[in-house]
């Protein structure tokens, strides 16, 4: 009885240990289900900044949300863009990533100010 008991055990270890790596493996194997797209135009300038001001542009002229992070990847600003022109006097002089989206369409541009 005890060895019986000990074999279903085992076998129960092991069915968990192993359906747990597949898919384990399975979600870092599978693609993205949502494609991101560059935004068609996408301009930031001036760059690198030494003003307050950053002018973003694109093809559509469309409403943009603008997030900064700084280098360590914490969120510095957050802006729903109406016009082309960012306000980034809060931010320090230093290097910021941007994610531009604009739609469902989405980009990341490097930042530098001065």
């Amino acid at each position: 009885m005890k060895k019986i008991y000990y074999v279903i055990t085992c076998i129960g270890v092991f069915l968990m240990v192993f359906t747990a790596q597949v898919n384990a493996q399975q979600e870092i194997i599978s693609p993205k289900s949502k494609i991101s797209r560059a935004i068609d135009g996408l301009q930031v300038f001036p760059n690198p900044v030494s003003g307050d001001k950053v002018y973003i542009t694109s093809t559509s002229n469309k409403t943009k949300t603008v997030t900064a992070y700084n280098v360590l990847g914490k969120r510095v600003l957050f802006k729903v863009l109406i016009g082309k022109e960012l306000n980034i006097s809060a931010l320090s002089p230093g290097l910021y990533i941007l994610k531009i989206k604009e739609g469902d369409l989405e980009a990341t541009v490097k930042l530098f100010r001065n």
